[in-house]
């Protein structure tokens, strides 16, 4: 129930549509049924031409009034036989407007449903994403919201038509002879227990489907996004067996549902069966007893097909509903996740030039303390360098200043106010952020760059490209700044997806450029050259950069050296230098292994051979 309630919240705009199509299904249920009452009559009147008797007809009794033809005419039999042909008609084409009509509603809460799972997969925090693989993320937003949909869409209304078609057939059948109600009556129960039992089983089917498409998915997206480290391990052998497990697992649990669904219409067809032989038996005694005439044997037996079709429609979409239930309790689940990164959407930042403060930061993941009495202050204008091993706490650091990370203990502060004060877009916005895992769309170079305002004028576009040093290689590609690059940026070197990424920050002019170790990939000149632009171009901004190199930091105004959480060292380059602590001893070993490495932009250059 809790899952209907869900769905219902994206399907009541539809209600209006919904209640017409209904309407029009049961007007085409109606004219359904009246077919088998024209059949018998047909056969009563016309082919067998029995006298007609006060009260025969039933709700057609009125074509018996000789109005329209004596029994056995062909004036009767033309007005019965227009009489089908429109109830035909008229039964097709609603049916075309209701299927249709329906399937519209349908992709409409489809389309609802994806856009606000999508919206929540931007709401939540990095932590909370990382919760779910990739694979069942994909299936939530895309597989369960076109499954879920179908309860809407086809479900529910086909349950509703059914219920309607057992009233008015059991009121029709009442009207000929009520000894053919009992039929559905005593099958009832074995109906009702054979349903309950494959329902059981069927959740449990349906929920190991969903694994195993979900598993799919992400072996598939992951082969994908790691083609190269695949190849570069010659490691195909042991990806088309993890395939191979993987599609063996999804074609096994589909089987596994199509012996589970002809086991269920097997059982169903039988009672069927049993439903239509009882008919004619009772019908055969009633005839014979002269308490029904023959022609009506027809149309009873038409009348509890249907009710045991119905009733069997009834129990296949209960049946189906348990995939959908799966797909709408994991979509329910999803949304009602809460991310650890609340979002105070009134406050905003009004300062275009940000003082930032760091107090006493203290940050605990997973049980870990990755930040331990961090203090930092960055007026604006301010150039910061953070350096540090691997896990030292430097990129969790800076995303704790966008909140990608909340901190446990001290407070981060612009202007003196708390971040966690000011919305997360407004906070966002203050930063041009750099990562470390540089993403590029599967777009034109143009296009990535001007990420952040997509119609901005081109000259913008090569000036943040220029400053950023790609300039060059991008103009040597074959068709320059409008090259499609592949996903992730296949197709470029890192370093040209790294130049390209810093570009991208460039143009969004941020008050405070974020570079988080973005130069690794690019070689020492490179960097320097680009780091150079970056204090001239943009000098009056907040700059605050990590990295492994030491050179990359040596001209900021500050610099930390974090270990473990905490900052051991801190000082500008010359102070650090003379501590003669770890900067120091990390700066000297790096620019040894420096002098033993040729520098192959320099010696291009010169036109020497690489």
């Amino acid at each position: 129930m809790e899952t209907l309630k869900f769905g219902f919240k994206y399907w009541k705009r539809n209600l209006p549509g919904a209640i017409f199509t209904q309407i029009i299904s049961f007007i085409a249920i109606i004219a359904d049924l009246m077919i088998p009452m024209l059949s018998g009559i047909l056969l009563n009147y016309i082919i067998k031409g029995i006298a007609v008797e006060k009260g025969d007809g039933g709700v057609f009794a009125f074509l018996l009034t000789g109005k329209y033809g004596e029994v056995q005419t062909y004036e009767l039999f033309f007005h019965v036989a227009t009489l089908y042909l429109i109830f035909i008609l008229v039964r097709i084409v609603l049916i075309y407007v209701k299927n249709t009509t329906n399937q519209k509603l349908g992709l409409n809460i489809e389309t609802d449903l994806r856009l606000v799972t999508f919206h929540k997969l931007m709401e939540l925090d990095s932590q909370t994403v990382s919760e779910y693989n990739s694979g069942e993320l994909l299936q939530i937003i895309n597989s369960d919201t076109i499954m879920f949909k179908e309860m809407f869409c086809r479900m529910i209304p086909n349950i509703i038509d059914s219920i309607f078609v057992l009233i008015i057939t059991v009121y029709l059948l009442s009207t000929i002879n009520i000894w053919f109600i009992f039929i559905p009556i005593i099958l009832m129960p074995f109906l009702i227990i054979t349903l309950i039992n494959f329902r059981k089983k069927a959740k449990e089917n349906f929920r190991k489907i969903r694994e195993s498409d979900s598993r799919m998915n992400l072996t598939v997206q992951e082969n994908i996004e790691a083609v190269r480290l695949v190849r570069s391990f010659t490691n195909e052998q042991l990806e088309r067996d993890k395939f191979d497990t993987t599609n063996e697992k999804v074609k096994n649990t589909h089987i596994s549902q199509i012996w589970l669904s002809s086991k269920f219409d097997v059982v169903f067809n039988s009672i069927k069966q049993v439903a239509y032989i009882g008919t004619i038996a009772i019908g055969a005694v009633l005839v014979m007893n002269d308490m029904m005439l023959i022609g009506y044997i027809a149309t009873c037996s038409a009348y509890v097909m249907k009710i045991m079709d119905h009733i069997t429609q009834i129990n296949n979409t209960l049946f189906q509903m348990q995939q959908q239930i799966v797909a709408g309790n994991k979509m329910k689940a999803f949304m009602e996740y809460e991310s650890k990164i609340p979002d105070n959407k009134e406050s905003v930042i009004t300062s275009e030039k940000p003082d930032i403060k760091i107090d006493n930061a203290v940050l605990e993941i997973a049980g870990n303390k990755v930040l331990n009495g961090i203090s930092i202050d960055i007026p604006y204008g301010k150039k910061l360098g953070i350096v540090g091993g691997t896990g030292s706490g430097k990129s969790v650091l800076l995303k704790s200043l966008v909140r990608i990370h909340d901190i446990n203990g001290g407070a981060i502060t612009i202007d003196g106010n708390d971040i966690k004060d000011y919305s997360l877009e407004n906070l966002r916005n203050m930063y041009s952020y750099v990562f470390q895992d540089v993403f590029l769309f599967s777009n034109s170079i143009e296009s990535n760059i001007a990420y952040s305002s997509p119609e901005i004028e081109e000259e913008y576009v090569i000036k943040a490209a220029t400053d950023a040093q790609a300039h060059k290689f991008i103009t040597e590609l074959s068709d320059g700044y409008r090259t499609i690059v592949g996903e992730r940026g296949l197709g470029i070197s890192g370093g040209q997806k790294q130049r390209v990424s810093i570009a991208r920050a460039l143009l969004k002019n941020a008050p405070v450029l974020i570079f988080d170790d973005s130069t690794s990939a690019l070689d020492v000149n490179t960097e320097k050259r680009l780091l150079e632009t970056v204090n001239k171009e943009y000098s009056e901004k907040t700059v605050i950069i990590t990295a492994h190199r030491m050179s990359s930091v040596v001209d900021c105004d500050e610099i930390i050296y974090m270990k473990d959480g905490v900052i051991t060292e801190r000082g500008t380059f010359e102070e650090l230098m003379a501590l003669n602590g770890d900067f120091a001893e990390v700066y000297n070993i790096q620019q040894a292994q420096r002098q033993q490495v040729v520098d192959y932009d320099a010696l291009a250059a010169e036109g020497g051979v690489v």
